[in-house]
């Protein structure tokens, strides 16, 4: 699936196709260059699910953890692992196999390490303010 987004304001409808195109899928993994809106729409996708306290980049802390009605949801940024094995480490299966939402930034950085099953999106910027979404269940 496709989504053209042109604007910030697209983006809440844009986060509602995708968790609807995900179905059962509860693990998100997203593709794009630096700064292509990975964290931006996270907030979205968070936000659509129920998640009411800001949404911030786990740049440092690697996982941060919300609280929605049905469960928990995980955002990770793995762009500061150097191996991964610091996953491992980090105990990821514990979360990416508990049955709640995980939203993956740089799941590049642990190919090995992703479910057998997973709703892709790739992120593409076409302008400042324009992107396309390339929604695709694993």
């Amino acid at each position: 699936m496709q989504i053209n987004v042109s604007s910030l304001s697209g983006l809440p409808d844009a986060a509602r196709q995708i968790i609807t195109h995900a179905a059962t899928n509860k693990i998100f993994v997203f593709y794009g260059e630096m700064g292509a809106g990975k964290t931006t729409l996270i907030k979205e996708l968070a936000a659509a699910l129920g998640v009411s306290e800001a949404v911030t980049s786990p740049t440092f802390s690697i996982v941060n953890e919300y609280v929605i009605p049905s469960g928990k949801v995980y955002h990770f940024d793995f762009y500061r692992l150097k191996t991964q094995s610091e996953a491992l480490d980090m105990g990821y299966e514990e979360y990416f196999y508990s049955g709640n939402y995980c939203f993956i930034e740089w799941p590049e950085k642990i190919p090995d390490l992703l479910p057998a099953h997973y709703t892709r999106i790739a992120i593409t910027a076409l302008s400042d303010n324009q992107r396309q979404l390339e929604v695709e269940n694993i």
